[in-house]
């Protein structure tokens, strides 16, 4: 790991003794050495790395085993409007689908219900309601109540409660490594993982939020639909979603090529029929 590597440096082996000064040194350490390597993006990485960070830091503070968090977000993954969404390719979720092995049930979570990373490793059995077919979770960034359809390749759900017969707060996703809860960093490194298996670069679990909502604006939901279903807002999906559809691009097109939706006169209306007349 790049933070033992780093601490270990700066000889540091105690908790309290990671300050928000170390914390810095530790960006511009992990800048540097990634900046170094090939397909480096920029070390846009390191952005998730600070989040990352910044949600463990944050459970040590919710245990009292820190005053505070020394961990200071650089942005958020998704916030930049050049590098925001990242959806996959239907050719990559081919890949990564043949690919997944022992990360197939989190591979179809991450696919089927747009949940973030946090919401996905902290999804517990009591959370999914058999009779009305639903997903009924109270995410932890907006803590905003969602009721997700069970898409019908989740059928490995019911698989997995049958081969575990779990306990209601029991957490869904199980490490295939440890057989212990899926962690968050766990889970992003192992979709990375599994993105090298299928040859499908940077296959972090926020791009399967993405393709989810880009598939769903595509088939025809509207902004609105998709913030309510997924607890985000209009404006967020608006502005680094909507970019990727083109059928919402091909609709914006008719519309200015016909006039459909808008408010035309009378005289215009004489005008325009007159002007086709004069064409054909």
């Amino acid at each position: 790991m790049d933070e033992s590597e780093f601490l270990k440096s700066r000889a540091i082996a105690n908790l309290e003794e990671i300050t928000r000064a170390v914390v810095e040194d530790f960006k511009a350490w992990q800048l540097s050495r990634v900046t170094k390597k090939k397909f480096s993006r920029g070390g846009r990485g390191v952005v998730l790395d600070a989040a990352i960070l910044h949600r463990i830091f944050g459970y040590a503070v919710e245990c009292e085993m820190l005053p505070k968090n020394p961990v200071r977000l650089e942005g958020r993954p998704g916030d930049s409007a050049e590098h925001g969404a990242q959806p996959f390719k239907a050719a990559d979720l081919t890949k990564l689908r043949e690919a997944a092995g022992q990360d197939m049930l989190a591979f179809l979570l991450l696919r089927w219900t747009g949940l973030r990373g946090s919401d996905v490793v902290g999804l517990r059995w009591g959370e999914i309601d058999w009779q009305t077919r639903e997903i009924n979770r109270l995410t932890q960034k907006r803590r905003k109540r969602v009721l997700l359809p069970i898409h019908q390749e989740l059928f490995a759900l019911e698989i997995e409660q049958g081969r575990r017969n779990p306990q209601p707060d029991d957490h869904v996703l199980l490490n295939p490594e440890t057989n212990r809860p899926l962690t968050r960093p766990a889970l992003y490194s192992r979709m990375l993982a599994l993105g090298r298996r299928a040859e499908v670069l940077d296959a972090h679990p926020h791009r399967y939020r993405d393709s989810f909502v880009v598939d769903l604006l595509s088939r025809g939901a509207s902004p609105y639909d998709v913030a309510k279903l997924l607890g985000d807002t209009v404006e967020t999906i608006e502005k680094h979603y909507a970019p990727f559809v083109r059928e919402l691009r091909e609709r914006a097109r008719r519309i200015m090529e016909t006039g459909e939706g808008l408010e035309i006169t009378g005289t215009q209306q004489t005008q325009q029929k007159a002007a086709r007349g004069r064409i054909q």
